[in-house]
């Protein structure tokens, strides 16, 4: 059984749809500038009756060469392209399904994305990540990429296994758009480590698609400029294992050291639980000369608002020594011990960091994780932390 629905003519030049792309048909790249006054139409490609839409120029292709988007530009006037990142008419044929598709970028030149607008609701999708890769999790145009895969269909990884990896966005719970401070932008391509870009979507109910002739192109908008930007973005998305016991309120929590020599910029945080978070909240820690920790707010939010990012509290920088800390306070009315997984019965608990450097790459570290409760608490002795905000932390 396969994940999405393609016609066999279709399949196998889908599969390979993230290295070459066929010629196109008619249209013109999607480029608009900055400041939103000039707006163009996408370009898309039927492909054996299923949509593909490909963008000339962020791809790596060989078709013709037609209008695109200018390059460079001056000052925050610079131009803009958008380009639709969507799931090429999927249907999903099982409830907690996640599904990816690739997109290639074009190796011979560097892109920055600034912007990110959804094409999805929560009727629909779950939640939907975009991942930098090295190399995608399988040569699939479309492919199984949650622990729900079975041993008949394709399936994988977002991210090829010893690639780069990281999270540069994440959207759940009908979330607007989101764009990025001016100058600031997720390099990819060139000599970035990211060479593909994979778009990941949570199908946790599929009642309108059990007819068979309701398909979903969910997906996110990509906006981005080939001109040169000194505030490389990045993402460090912090979170926990464990479980939950039953009938129980429970604090997953996690702490983690930057070590590298670095200066990063918060500018917005996002959370992300399934329904038994209660508050999410994350934390910068500084400690001063006498060993006094100095709990410093990022963000706290309820989780079961929409999961979109929000400016941070405090957009001091962030320095080699300090530390991150973050914890979701869940709330259990259940019979039954709950684990972090992926599926809308399991949970989770995430607090995403969006930060910039300047004249810098991001930081090496994409992902701080905790063994989580029982084993991990911030109270654990080997933390060695103090004045830990104990009800700021849990209350909103």
């Amino acid at each position: 059984m396969q994940p999405a629905r393609v016609s066999p003519s279709a399949r196998s030049r889908l599969s390979r749809f993230h290295m070459a792309a066929s010629s196109p048909s008619t249209g013109n790249l999607g480029s608009s500038s900055r400041n939103g006054r000039n707006s163009k139409s996408t370009q898309q490609l039927s492909m054996g009756g299923w949509l593909l839409v490909v963008l000339v120029g962020l791809l790596a292709t060989t078709v013709p060469a037609v209008s695109g988007l200018p390059e460079g530009g001056a000052g925050g006037n610079y131009p803009v392209g958008r380009f639709p990142f969507l799931m090429p008419k999927v249907v999903p044929y099982k409830p907690e399904l996640y599904l990816c598709t690739p997109v290639k970028v074009d190796y011979t030149k560097s892109y920055y994305i600034v912007g990110f607008e959804p094409n999805a609701t929560m009727a629909t999708a779950h939640h939907m990540l975009l991942y930098g890769c090295g190399e995608p999790g399988s040569e699939s145009a479309v492919w199984n990429c949650g622990e729900m895969a079975g041993g008949s269909e394709e399936s994988g990884s977002p991210c090829g296994s010893g690639a780069p990896s990281q999270i540069i966005y994440a959207w759940a719970r009908d979330a607007p758009k989101l764009e990025l401070p001016e100058g600031v932008g997720f390099k990819v391509g060139k000599d970035s480590p990211i060479q593909y870009i994979v778009l990941q979507v949570h199908y946790a109910h599929i009642d309108k698609f059990k007819d068979g002739t309701t398909y979903d192109d969910s997906g996110i908008f990509i906006h981005y400029t080939t001109k040169v930007l000194s505030k490389q973005a990045g993402v460090l998305l912090l979170g926990t294992g464990g479980y939950i016991a039953p009938q129980a309120t429970e604090h997953m929590e996690t702490v983690c050291d930057i070590r590298e020599e670095k200066v990063i910029y918060p500018f917005a945080y996002r959370t992300h639980t399934h329904s038994l978070g209660r508050v999410v909240s994350g934390y910068r820690i500084r400690k001063d000369e006498a060993g006094d920790d100095h709990w410093t707010l990022l963000g706290k939010r309820d989780p079961l608002t929409p999961q979109m990012f929000y400016p941070v509290e405090s957009r001091d920088p962030i320095r080699r020594n300090d530390r991150l800390a973050a914890r979701c306070t869940m709330q259990s009315n259940r019979t039954r011990i709950t684990k972090i997984g992926a599926t809308n019965e399991d949970e989770m608990c995430n607090f995403y960091l969006m930060y910039y450097v300047e004249n810098d790459e991001p930081l090496q570290m994409k992902y701080c994780f905790s063994n989580g409760p029982p084993l991990f608490h911030w109270t654990n002795r080997e933390t060695e932390l103090n004045h830990i905000p104990d009800y700021d932390a849990s209350h909103l």
